[in-house]
This record gives C-alpha cells, sequence and structure tokens, in this order.
C-alpha cells in the first residue's frame, strides 16, 4: 500500500487513492452522473464539439489551414483577403450585416492543431480564439480517418462589446449574444464540415476545391 505521506496532503478536498476508497469514489461519480444537465453548467464558460470525419487527418488539417475553405464550411464567414499586415486576413461575417471579422491562423502540423485567433471590426485585439485539433482516428477509435474537436472558452468580451465605437451600426447584435447558441452552431458547422470532406475523400475529388483552384491559374 502506497504511503499516505504526500506533499499533497495540506491541500484539501484531493480526491485521490490514498484519501479516498474505491466506494466513495464511486458513490461521489454516480452523484455527479445526472439524465439531463442544464445548459449553462455544460456550455457556460467552455463549448467543445467534436466529431469523426472518413477522411485522413493529414488532409483534414490541410483543409482547415486554408483560411478560404471557411466559405464552405462555415455558416456566415465569407471572402477573407489578406490585410497590409501580415498573416492578417479580414473577411465578413454575414451573421451580422456589414460585420468585418479579422482572422490569424496558428498551425502546428507537427501536432495537427490550428488556432483561429479572430475579432469582429478590428484586426489588433484577437481575442475570439477557436482552438481545433485532428486526432488520428486508427489510434483513438481503431478505424482510419480523423476524430475532430473545436473548443471555445467565454472570454469576458463576449459579454460586452470592448469596441462599440466601431460597430457598423449601433443596433447590430454582439458576436456574444449567441453564445447560448455556440454548441448548436458549431455542431452544424462541424457536420459542414464532416459531410464537405467525406464527400470528396469518397469520391476521389480533391479536398481543398480553392487550392487546385489557384494552383491551375
Amino acid at each position: 500500500m502506497p504511503s499516505t505521506s504526500h506533499p499533497l496532503a495540506d491541500i484539501p478536498d484531493l480526491v485521490r487513492w490514498e484519501n479516498t476508497s474505491r466506494d466513495e469514489l464511486l458513490a461521489q461519480a454516480a452523484g455527479m452522473t445526472h439524465a439531463a444537465y442544464p445548459h449553462e453548467e455544460v456550455y457556460g464558460d467552455f463549448c467543445t464539439v467534436q466529431d469523426y470525419i472518413d477522411c485522413p487527418p493529414e488532409e483534414v488539417f490541410e483543409y482547415l489551414c486554408n483560411i478560404h475553405n471557411l466559405d464552405e464550411y462555415s455558416y456566415s464567414t465569407r471572402a477573407f483577403e489578406p490585410t497590409d499586415t501580415p498573416g492578417l486576413y479580414v473577411g465578413w461575417d454575414t451573421l451580422a450585416d456589414d460585420t468585418r471579422i479579422y482572422m490569424r491562423l496558428i498551425p502546428n502540423a507537427e501536432a495537427l492543431t490550428l488556432d483561429y485567433h479572430c475579432a469582429w471590426d478590428q484586426g489588433e485585439d484577437l481575442w475570439m480564439i477557436y482552438l481545433f485539433r485532428v486526432v488520428p482516428a486508427e489510434r483513438v477509435l481503431g478505424r482510419p480517418g480523423s476524430v475532430v474537436t473545436w473548443t471555445n472558452c467565454h472570454h469576458p468580451n463576449y459579454d460586452k462589446n470592448p469596441y462599440p465605437e466601431l460597430a457598423p451600426d449601433p443596433q447590430r447584435p454582439w458576436v456574444g449574444d449567441f453564445w447560448p447558441l455556440f454548441y448548436a452552431g458549431h455542431k452544424i458547422e462541424l457536420t459542414n464540415l464532416k459531410r464537405i470532406l467525406e464527400h470528396r475523400h469518397r469520391s476521389g475529388q480533391p479536398i481543398s476545391v480553392r487550392a487546385v483552384a489557384e494552383a491551375a491559374r
């Protein structure tokens, strides 16, 4: 039996083998497990969607890293073009009329992670962070393809526009007004991504149509 003397002993309320029996752990876990959960409890501070995509992970990652593919799988972001600032793009978010959205992509090809750093109205403070991870499904599900997770964190700016003077219309809804619908909205977009990539992969089409079109010019 491991010793109960440990540097963590002074930290209250930890649940570890050393201070909690198996029966106590199972009882606590059962008490935390419910048939239904309040929406705020599940999606109040963090919103994660995930899905399996029958497409090789390297191709899924490459597709996500092409900012122009947001025109295809996202509901409302369109027409991104480079700005005068290296690596910074600007496009339109048609979810709110005449709203400019700025974005910088931060990929890690070795880890298959991609962060979208973006913001409405201005490109200096890119506080809206979209965290993507592509996992080879062979590792985690024992079958070919990819598992994609997409996480947003509830930044305080979602509750209040930090730059109201830059809004094209003072009556425009703020992006944070839609936070209670982020899970559903992003799940719809992730399903779009899944359908597009699986269709092209099954039919042998190029995964990223925009990249192929640009290469043909």
